[in-house]
């Protein structure tokens, strides 16, 4: 060919493309369910019939906030299902950039909605039930896609609740204002559980097993899974557990704890002491989202009558098949950077010098401290879960690992949330294919795998990969790393020296 004719056929190529591009795209396919509260109007996707911004509860708003969530009111006609709902009320990024839950975008009271994604054609599907993360004051069930389960025969629920001061919060007069018996403070909580409760009655529809509801989640939704399995009110909702980075040792808090900090921080805002349930239900949400505090469950005494600690201590902890697991770089909630003196009085005690030699020969007090951390709060309290257990249904332990090859070899650990992208097969809005590399692939197609064949058969089969369940006599887990495979006695005498320091502070056994 000469160079004229291959100009003209280049530019034909590029005249062929962009006449191409300028067609307009077929119209989506649309499909239809029909649920209890009315006919829901979804998108056929490849892999995926998905159905978005479900209400499963009525609108916790006016006389609502701060009441357990009510029924959904049914509509009449066709409701559009297509597009994702807003988020929950939560501290959000002035630039509309992603917040630390990866939310953005508008927010509303108005947001007890959750997103079903089906196999076509589904029939007893198991059922997966996404809690997402955020530290219970921010993030949202739409972040999240769950076509790869559903390519895989699982279908995937993720859920909105409420977070911050409209999601766990108390104050004397909501207490007083409430009717007998009627659960107070956990609100985010009990929507959780509203949420699988709404599975029970309308997961059928779009071809799922009721009677096969894993629930799962990471940090936050990690934290809410454990309280869930702590929590008698919802008992038969579900049959196993995944918890995610999600703690497992919780020190007591009580209503009266958390009455007294709700008082006080309203009259930071001006709230007087004396003020009404209806004066408090009356203040602007704009108020509400700025106040800081420790957002988690607690032992309201209704809902919740002891920690999920509490409960695996006593054997109340309900005895379903679980997976439970940590990152090697927790400590990445700490942010980046030297550690000041307070975080290393905490996270560094002298104590642990002897513990964490390797750590301190690595990297002085800054590298113990940040070891410390990820043992105390994640590693240690899920091996101490899974061990406590193990004496009933079976428990399977992990420790994740793996660097993405985009981020090697500045990044050694596996932060916070790292493994979520490979959980769900689906590297999100923020991480476009051409920095995932195919070893990145392999393993989100390994973890993936695991957590699949978890939902369908109540045991986390993984390909070539042999997982044995969980004991305390043989201390095994499964490594997902740069070799992924099982590691007897990971970090024994560190995650040991953890539980002596921690466990007391527990108010177990009471």
């Amino acid at each position: 060919m000469s160079r004229t004719a291959g100009i003209f056929a280049g530019l034909f190529a590029v005249m062929a493309a962009c006449a191409a591009q300028a067609q307009p795209e077929p119209a989506p396919q649309t499909v239809k369910v029909r649920i209890e509260s009315g006919v829901l109007v979804g998108v056929a996707h490849e892999n995926a019939n998905a159905f978005r911004n479900i209400p499963f509860a009525a609108p916790p708003v006016g006389p609502l906030r701060w009441r357990p969530p009510q029924p959904v009111r049914a509509w009449s006609g066709d409701r559009q299902a297509v597009f994702p709902g807003v988020s929950c009320p939560q501290p959000m990024n002035a630039n509309d950039t992603p917040n630390s839950g990866g939310a953005n975008g508008p927010t509303s009271e108005d947001c007890l909605q959750l997103n079903v994604f089906a196999p076509k054609h589904a029939s007893h599907a198991p059922v997966m039930v996404w809690i997402h993360g955020g530290g219970h004051r921010t993030g949202a069930g739409w972040i999240y896609d769950g076509q790869n389960f559903a390519r895989d025969g699982v279908i995937l629920v993720s859920i909105n609740y409420r977070l911050g001061a409209l999601g766990y919060f108390a104050h004397p007069a909501l207490v007083k204002d409430a009717r007998p018996g009627e659960p107070v403070g956990n609100y985010g909580l009990m929507d959780q559980i509203a949420a699988l409760k709404w599975v029970q009655r309308n997961i059928a529809a779009f071809g799922g097993d009721p009677k096969n509801v894993t629930v799962f989640g990471e940090s936050a939704g990690g934290m809410s899974t454990l309280a869930i399995l702590a929590t008698p009110g919802a008992r038969g909702l579900y049959q196993k557990a995944i918890v995610e980075s999600g703690l497992g040792w919780f020190k007591p808090v009580t209503l009266a704890d958390q009455e007294k900090t709700g008082a006080a921080a309203l009259a930071k805002l001006g709230v007087p002491e004396t003020a009404s349930a209806a004066d408090l239900r009356a203040i602007l949400v704009d108020k509400l989202v700025p106040i800081d505090a420790d957002y988690q469950p607690f032992t309201d005494g209704r809902l919740m009558t002891e920690t999920p600690s509490q409960a695996l201590a006593d054997g109340h902890f309900d005895d379903v098949p679980l997976i439970i697991g940590s990152n090697s770089g927790e400590d990445s909630l700490l942010g980046p950077g030297t550690l000041g003196p307070r975080q290393l009085a905490i996270f560094a005690p002298a104590m642990a010098h002897g513990v964490y030699k390797d750590e301190v020969a690595a990297g002085g007090d800054q590298l113990m401290a940040r070891a410390v951390f990820t043992d105390a709060v994640m590693g240690g309290p899920a091996r101490w879960v899974a061990a406590r257990a193990s004496v009933g249904a079976p428990a399977w332990l992990y420790h994740f690992s793996y660097i993405g090859a985009r981020f090697r070899p500045a990044k050694t650990r596996a932060s916070h949330a790292d493994e979520i992208q490979y959980v769900f097969e689906y590297w999100g809005r923020r991480t476009p294919m051409s920095v995932v590399s195919e070893e990145d692939k392999q393993m989100a197609s390994l973890m993936h795998a695991c957590w699949v064949a978890f939902a369908k058969t109540g045991a986390p089969r993984c390909g070539g990969q042999a997982w044995p369940a969980y004991t305390p006599a043989t201390d095994q887990l499964m490594e997902f790393g740069p070799q992924s495979g099982v590691v007897a006695h990971f970090r024994k005498a560190q995650l040991d020296a953890q539980e002596m320091v921690q466990l007391p502070g527990l108010a177990l056994g009471k």
